[in-house]
């Protein structure tokens, strides 16, 4: 598995601005089930913690920029998320940690599945066994 992937999405405009579309089974590699963002991170807040055993993710800066820590039992690798036509694929079983956010930073992440509190892992060495098993 790469850990580190990226979508470039299209960015159509004029001199009116500038609009980027998502869709699921398209630009979005599943079918997009959950929307939601994050914003108002205080400076020095850091947050996620946390893998998923199923869902599947692509976090977007839309304003800002924030680094995201991925981990998935074998590498740990930082990305720089700062711009709001480019997404980082987050796939199931990967550790993440979210850092840095900028004033005015919003994250949206659109996942493949809805809420489920039983598909979190929020024990990082709970995660590290259930990578070596």
């Amino acid at each position: 598995m790469q850990l580190l992937r990226f979508i470039d999405f299209i960015v159509q405009g004029d001199e009116r601005g500038q609009l980027v579309a998502l869709e699921g089974m398209h630009n979005i590699p599943f079918v997009i089930k959950r929307v939601y963002y994050i914003f108002g991170v205080s400076s020095g807040i850091s947050r996620g913690f946390h893998a998923h055993r199923r869902l599947k993710q692509v976090v977007v800066a839309v304003s800002g920029r924030c680094r995201i820590l991925l981990d998935d039992g074998r590498e740990r690798v930082d990305a720089w998320l700062d711009s709001p036509d480019r997404g980082l694929v987050v796939g199931d079983m990967v550790w993440r940690e979210m850092h840095d956010f900028s004033d005015g930073c919003v994250l949206m992440i659109l996942a493949s599945e809805y809420y489920d509190e039983g598909d979190y892992i929020r024990d990082y060495d709970a995660f590290r066994g259930l990578c070596d098993a």
